[in-house]
């Protein structure tokens, strides 16, 4: 696949994991997400930023894995914590 971006992480993206359909840590605690994303090092599947945890973003800091995709129906992107760069797939 070829793209235009800077990022390293993103160069020649393929999808590893397929989405998720629940936030694994907030399943834990009983708490809500709002939207979720897939990382593509490990496959978890966690809450966005837009949530009350960030679980996702979490997960990024913290494991140094750079890359999730949107696990939302009908969206088609990735993200890299580590250069703040998205790229549709």
């Amino acid at each position: 696949m070829a793209n235009h971006t800077t990022c390293k992480h993103l160069e020649n993206f393929e999808v590893k994991y397929e989405p998720g359909f629940v936030c694994e840590k907030c399943v834990e605690t009983g708490d809500d997400w709002v939207h979720l994303r897939t990382c593509q090092t490990c496959g978890a599947t966690l809450c966005c930023d837009s949530s009350p945890n960030r679980h996702a973003s979490k997960h990024a800091m913290e494991t140094g894995h750079p890359i999730a995709i949107s696990a939302e129906p009908d969206e088609y992107w990735a993200w890299c914590y580590i250069d703040e760069e998205d790229i549709a797939y």
